[in-house]
């Protein structure tokens, strides 16, 4: 029988070493990755330009996939082994032609790291009609991932990464109206059914890939302060929920339990380059290790479930 993590059969610590106070660069030390070829989505802001920089740092070359190509030249100076190609995964053309012009050059993909994502927005629908969050965060991330699948392979080791959340204890995947067409709509609600879906992605898509060399894995980052990730976020919707206080001063509690980004982007370059998961795959994974399963939504730490069923993913 096949190893796979349908139902957290793997979701166990690996004693990594690390923990949530550990950075990207705590993570990648002594790791080589000369003559890998990287794609990061978001690769210019946030943890986002931190996992370019890491993987950059240690001999990669990072394709970064922006949106605002601009704005991403600036954050990315005078950083080496970096090349810039327009992405917007809103826009399912967008994807295709930068799958395209990636493919065009032949090389094969060791890392495939799904990091672009938005939250807290309100309602909004793509071009086909599809929830926003649900397209950007997830549908995003499958149609890219199989538009790459030639340069996956061609690597004969490549692993393909979701930063996914811990939000997606906000809600399960909701298969019968995915898109609130006929419920009334939450925007975190939304986000949690999408970041839910990412990580039934990875389970599924590892247990298809790694006959081929490719492996999957899911994560969540950490709460991060610093990131453009709120940037919609009415600051009522804070207060709401008890992170600001009346003033609309973040409260300091709140506040010390942020994660830095340095010490946000640590999971996602232990996903991408541990040895410790060469033989593993399909696992959601938090704080630089494999996660356990949580026992209720209400649970600080780990994963769901229901983003672990087999017949979901």
């Amino acid at each position: 029988m096949r190893q796979n993590n349908y139902d957290g059969k793997l979701q166990q610590p690996v004693r990594s070493g690390f923990n949530a106070e550990s950075a990207s660069t705590d993570v990648i030390n002594g790791i080589d990755l000369s003559g890998k070829v990287a794609i990061v989505t978001g690769g210019n802001t946030g943890i986002g330009l931190e996992t370019t920089k890491t993987l950059a740092s240690a001999g990669a070359t990072v394709i970064v996939a922006a949106r605002d190509i601009e704005k991403a030249k600036l954050n990315l100076e005078e950083i080496a082994n970096i090349e810039l190609i327009k992405l917007d995964l809103i826009d399912p053309e967008s994807i295709d032609t930068f799958a395209d012009k990636f493919l065009s050059s032949g090389r094969p993909l060791h890392l495939l790291i799904h990091n672009a994502g938005i939250m807290w927005v309100p309602l909004r629908r793509d071009v086909r009609g599809i929830e926003s969050q649900l397209a950007i965060n997830y549908l995003g991330q499958f149609q890219l991932t199989a538009r790459l699948w030639p340069a996956l392979k061609k690597a004969k080791g490549a692993r393909v990464v979701n930063v996914s959340s811990h939000g997606h204890h906000f809600a399960p995947f909701n298969f019968d109206d995915p898109n609130f067409q006929h419920r009334s709509y939450g925007t975190l609600e939304a986000y949690g059914q999408s970041k839910t879906a990412s990580i039934l992605f990875a389970l599924e898509l590892d247990n298809r890939a790694k006959e081929f060399g490719v492996r999957a894995f899911s994560l969540h980052p950490g709460s991060i302060g610093g990131t453009e990730l709120a940037r919609e976020a009415p600051i009522e919707l804070f207060k709401k929920m008890g992170f600001y206080d009346d003033d609309g001063n973040i409260l300091p509690e709140v506040a010390a339990s942020l994660k830095t980004i340095q010490q946000g982007a640590a999971t996602t370059i232990w996903c991408a380059t541990s040895p410790l998961l060469n033989t593993l795959g399909g696992v959601y994974c938090e704080n630089a290790d494999i996660a356990v399963v949580a026992t209720d939504v209400s649970s600080d730490h780990g994963v769901m479930p229901y983003a672990l069923n087999e017949n979901k993913a």
